[in-house]
């Protein structure tokens, strides 16, 4: 069992297990809870303290489990209830923390509570979407899907319009509806009995949307990762909800979490949702928007930092996702980029705050070029390829064997692995000295010996250097060589000269 303590999440670090890209037991090329289960020694070893599962809910997968039919089962391409419980019981005896996706902002259409909507506008669950008469024959309003193409999808049999801000496949709920509020804290009562650590919310910020239904301002973004331009959403009436979650899971043992994906690049927009009686945490996309610059960077922790004081909360930091392009990629792509990736990752791990790690981060996974024919996210589909879509950062697991199934399956993988993968399996890296693995897993086991407030000292331009506690963390992002402070070199993100750091590179130092 875990150890008990209060805010024990304050510092956590999590791996987020996108559960289709994973690990595969039984062959059919799709991860599972099965495999999850098996390789979780290998994320004790790694280090991490917890694990965050992408939904493994039942869903016909439109958008790969995000739109669910049945909140309180698991699908079955990953499993069973029992096989959820044994992967959580396996958790415990390593010392692993367990937090589960829920997706409150909209359902499945193929959800019985959809289906009654549509079958009969007459039915109470017709109320627990928003359903509303057209404008001018055409939808109510301009808003727009965040993957393109209106918000709005018309019911021929009554001739009104129900709103979706993803697919039409994903049909938004009504949370000024009561039942909707009472059937989630069920929801989430079920996990937690059935031994959750918590929860990550999905789209935490857009449960309540504008009841004047009043137009977004135009034009829209073309790829609205963030929702800053979107005035819909952000309700105050969202704020009672998390704080009758955060009384609900209160009242379980070991402390129970909630973490929010508020999507805003404003940090202080985000920060009213971790106010002492709402979410533990959410999730802080600062370092996610920013590209590898000095002064961006400092600025984005300084601004994090400032606005969840505000608040008493802790920011949580993060440079990877499911929805995001792979890190080495965005810093630049080949050896330069992987270089930089790896500066970062101790820049990340030496902040103050719990992190969040993407699956394959560890192993420096590059974003993956696929052939259109093979892609499958709906983003792709629905905007005819002028979005490329997530598939890219969705490339399963390499693990060992090589290609085709990379010890991911024994089977085709979902998405193909590349064959240059061969060179970045876990089998490869556990046995190279200096691989990006073995770098996580240092910095990891070192993690706890960064301990107090951030506090920077000065630095030539272009670098980045502060104090947590006796030792220091020294990036040089893109200046020339950087002198180091005098002390022991306790972790490095490449070779370097002695008492040097040139650009690209990172390290933590020892000084008192």
């Amino acid at each position: 069992m875990p150890e008990t303590h209060i805010e024990w999440w304050r510092d956590a670090v999590f791996y987020e297990i996108y559960i289709r890209s994973f690990a595969d037991s039984d062959g059919d090329g799709v991860g599972d809870l099965g495999g999850i289960r098996e390789r979780l020694p290998y994320l004790r070893e790694l280090g991490v303290d917890g694990i965050w599962l992408t939904p493994f809910y039942r869903s016909p997968g439109a958008d790969h489990g995000y739109d669910v039919s049945d909140y309180v089962d698991v699908d079955p391409q990953f499993g069973t209830l029992d096989d959820f419980d044994a992967l959580v019981a396996t958790a415990r005896e390593l010392g692993l923390r367990v937090i589960v996706d829920i997706v409150p902002n909209h359902s499945s259409s193929e959800h019985a509570w959809f289906r009654n909507a549509l079958a009969d506008p007459s039915h109470p669950d017709r109320r627990r979407y928003v359903f509303r008469p057209g404008r001018d024959s055409g939808p109510p309003n301009n808003w727009p899907s965040n993957w393109g193409g209106p918000a709005w999808t018309r019911d021929e049999r009554s001739g009104e319009w129900y709103l979706h801000l993803f697919a039409p496949e994903q049909p938004d709920l009504d949370w000024h509806t009561e039942e909707v509020r009472d059937d989630f804290e069920g929801i989430l009562r079920f996990w937690l009995d059935r031994g959750v650590d918590g929860f990550r919310i999905d789209v935490a910020h857009a449960l309540y949307k504008d009841a004047t239904l009043r137009d977004e301002q135009e034009p829209f973004p073309e790829a609205p990762f963030s929702s800053d331009w979107r005035a819909a959403v952000d309700q105050p009436e969202v704020h009672a909800v998390y704080r009758d979650w955060r009384r609900l899971v209160g009242g379980y043992e070991d402390e129970r979490v909630l973490v929010g994906e508020v999507v805003f690049s404003d940090p202080a927009r985000t920060a009213p949702y971790v106010r002492p009686d709402e979410l533990h945490m959410a999730f802080n996309f600062t370092l996610l928007f920013q590209g590898w610059e000095a002064d961006g960077i400092r600025a984005a922790i300084d601004r994090s930092r400032a606005a969840l004081a505000e608040v008493g909360a802790p920011p949580t930091w993060v440079l990877e996702n499911h929805d995001v392009t792979r890190l080495p990629t965005r810093y630049g792509g080949g050896a330069e980029g992987l270089r930089r990736a790896r500066a970062a990752a101790l820049l990340l791990l030496a902040l103050q705050g719990p992190v969040f790690l993407y699956q394959g981060q560890e192993l420096g996974l590059e974003e993956v070029d696929l052939p259109d024919e093979v892609r499958q996210d709906p983003i792709f589909r629905r905007m005819k390829g002028v979005r490329k879509g997530r598939d890219g950062c969705r490339v399963p697991i390499p693990w060992d064997d090589g290609p085709p199934g990379f010890g991911f399956t024994s089977g085709t993988p979902w998405l193909p692995i590349p064959d240059s993968w061969d060179a970045k399996t876990v089998e490869r890296q556990r046995a190279a000295e200096h691989s990006p693995l073995a770098l996580y897993r240092s910095a990891l086991e070192l993690r706890g010996r960064l301990t107090g407030d951030l506090a920077w000292r000065e630095s030539p331009e272009g670098t980045l250097v502060f104090d947590r506690g006796g030792v220091v963390c020294a990036v040089n992002v893109d200046a020339p060589p950087l002198p180091l402070p005098d002390g022991e070199v306790l972790l490095a993100s490449d070779e370097h000269p002695p008492g040097e750091l040139p650009p690209g590179t990172a390290a933590w130092i020892l000084v008192a």
